[in-house]
């Protein structure tokens, strides 16, 4: 029989009906197993938190708003937001001189960041806190010539100066390579055809490659503004006294030191939860290039949730 003669029987099998059809759910079972352990794991640790004495939370509130301690976060956020803005500022032009034309500048900020990047933080704030014993004058005048005007630098460092000091200029060299990947990222052809309708090279700065540069930018940034937040305990080694320090002298005082840890971590949780709900809404405002319908907010979404909520009842 030929193929010609047996394709009406092909074609006369009745087809399958689409709600006829047997829709059988994919079931995980290793996905609940999975989570039923978490959820288990998560309550015993729960439980443990709260019926272990060892935690003493009633020395953990005890401390947790007092004086002392509300003084070492605002101390914290101060040198926190000194070295973030001093750093970045700092990182935006050692990266205008890693992207510019001349072999110099390029050279120079590459060296700066090879520098402050193989250098440990805590050495350079040591070193700034040392600066009297690394020059016991400092002064202006012709170079490699008689020196016009001079000063001592006894008491021209002191810890809290050179704490912002070496945070800012640490900062600066990863802050520079945050901006520089952020420019790379813009595409060049942008650039050229601004160039090409005359738009001056600031304007190309500050218009085109910026609003783009910043979200690649803002990520990284953010991460980064957090571990100088929490980094800032570093600087206890010169008696500075943030949060970090401050707990500790505190625990030394009375023995206390689980309670007072917590107490510490609770403050950094905190406000490492505000940086990063402001990095949210700061990267949202920066997508609207991109996305023009973002998705809603947690607040949106909460909103909508409780307008649900009244309109079936």
């Amino acid at each position: 029989m030929s193929a010609a003669a047996s394709a009406p029987e092909l074609t006369a099998e009745p087809a399958l009906v689409h709600e006829e059809l047997k829709v059988v759910p994919a079931r995980h079972y290793w996905r609940w197993f999975a989570g039923v352990a978490v959820l288990v794991l998560l309550a015993q640790f729960t439980h443990g938190l709260l019926t272990n004495p060892a935690w003493e939370w009633d020395v953990f509130f005890a401390h947790l708003t007092a004086d002392s301690v509300l003084h070492a976060v605002w101390v914290t956020l101060q040198l926190t937001v000194y070295g973030t803005v001093l750093g970045f500022a700092l990182g935006l032009v050692i990266a205008l001189m890693r992207l510019s034309r001349s072999p110099l500048l390029a050279a120079v900020a590459w060296a700066y960041v090879w520098a402050f990047r193989s250098i440990p933080l805590i050495v350079q704030l040591l070193f700034w806190f040392n600066l009297a014993y690394l020059y016991d004058e400092l002064g202006v005048g012709v170079p490699f010539g008689p020196v016009l005007w001079s000063f001592g630098t006894m008491n021209l460092v002191g810890a809290m100066s050179a704490a912002v000091i070496g945070l800012a200029l640490h900062q600066a060299a990863y802050a520079a390579e945050i901006v520089r990947g952020g420019f790379l990222s813009v595409d060049p052809g942008q650039l050229e055809a601004a160039a090409a309708l005359g738009v001056p090279r600031l304007r190309q700065l500050r218009r085109i490659v910026l609003p783009q540069a910043m979200r690649s930018v803002l990520p990284n940034a953010a991460n980064e503004i957090v571990s100088l937040f929490k980094g800032t305990s570093i600087v206890s080694v010169m008696a500075i006294g943030e949060l970090f320090y401050q707990v500790q002298v505190i625990y030394g005082r009375n023995g206390r030191v689980v309670p007072l840890l917590m107490v510490a971590t609770a403050w950094y949780v905190v406000l490492s939860t505000v940086l990063s709900v402001a990095q949210y809404y700061v990267e949202r405002h920066f997508a609207r290039g991109a996305d023009r319908t973002p998705p809603p907010t947690p607040v949106q979404r909460a909103r909508t949730f409780l307008h649900t909520l009244k309109e079936k009842r």
